[in-house]
């Protein structure tokens, strides 16, 4: 499968502050791949890079082979970009916005198809193009980026972010466009804080932290980095047969239930050892990315909460 994104090393920085030191970052021609972490992890600063925006100080990356800095111009015209928080011109109307920014990509050649991909988006994303840009609120200069990106066809998707301001159902709106750009082959970028969101619309995953990449690889692939509850009736269970239970952690009863973890690439063996003791009303709850993030954060989650 051919490489869209790649980046190898990456570095940059800002006098003497590191935004990115060494980071690597793959993406196959095709996937929706989710790139995670929390603010200041150097995700923006990457994607700025990736556009051709910012130079970097060190290692290399390419789109589609071709270096962003240097071929800016031919390679985004095969791109659509969509940031976190969108500045519209103040007296254009919404719909003009959506208009200026397909020119700049060239998108607008077949004036019938483009003229129906705007009008389903606006309806689906329930924009009224008629108002200014000075009188949007954050949610609607997102749906403006969003229908001008989706609006024209793009072979790669970068999206920083791209939910930021919008309800719950314009989320599900975006979900669904995500689908179809991804059915048509596009490849797709998705850098967010919205574990769920990633979950649910991304191939692959890569984590980052201190402008490094700490994880990279599919969702079943990670999830051996997490453990997963399980429970089940304590009725009739001794001590005894709780001792047998290979690979449990933090194994306790209360309320009735025995409660305890294991690691997600063990549960095989555990849920042969719940079934020879014929457990009686088991669940198990798989690990999220919440899960994931925790791992990798929760120092600096517990730093925080300490100050």
């Amino acid at each position: 499968m051919d490489t869209v994104i790649e980046a190898v090393g990456l570095e940059k920085r800002f006098g003497r502050v590191r935004a990115l030191d060494g980071l690597d970052l793959s993406v196959s021609a095709g996937e929706v791949h989710g790139f995670l972490g929390p603010n200041g992890a150097g995700k923006s600063t990457t994607i700025r890079i990736l556009l051709g925006l910012a130079k970097a100080s060190g290692g290399r990356a390419t789109l589609f082979g071709r270096e962003p800095w240097k071929d800016a111009v031919d390679l985004h015209r095969r791109i659509a970009y969509v940031p976190g928080d969108v500045s519209l011109w103040p007296n254009l109307s919404g719909g003009e916005a959506i208009d200026l920014l397909a020119r700049l990509r060239g998108g607008t050649a077949d004036k019938a198809v483009y003229a129906e991909r705007k009008k389903r988006l606006i309806d689906v994303f329930q924009l009224d193009p008629t108002k200014k840009g000075r009188a949007y609120s954050k949610g609607n200069r997102q749906k403006v980026a969003l229908v001008a990106a989706f609006a024209t066809p793009a072979d790669l998707y970068i999206l920083d972010e791209p939910t930021s301001g919008l309800d719950p159902l314009m989320e599900a709106t975006f979900n669904s466009e995500i689908a179809r750009v991804a059915g048509d082959g596009a490849t797709v970028l998705l850098s967010s804080h919205i574990l769920s969101e990633v979950e649910q619309l991304c191939d692959r995953v890569s984590i980052i932290r201190a402008g490094k990449t700490v994880e990279s690889g599919t969702l079943s692939e990670l999830r051996h980095l997490t453990r997963t509850e399980v429970s089940f009736v304590a009725d009739g269970i001794t001590d005894a047969q709780l001792a047998r239970i290979p690979n449990a952690h933090d194994l306790h009863a209360s309320d009735g239930r025995v409660r305890f973890t294991a690691d997600s690439d063990k549960l095989s063996g555990v849920l042969s050892a719940l079934a020879e003791l014929d457990t009686q009303g088991l669940t198990v709850a798989p690990p999220s990315l919440e899960e994931l993030f925790l791992r990798h954060y929760g120092d600096e989650l517990a730093g925080a909460n300490e100050r």
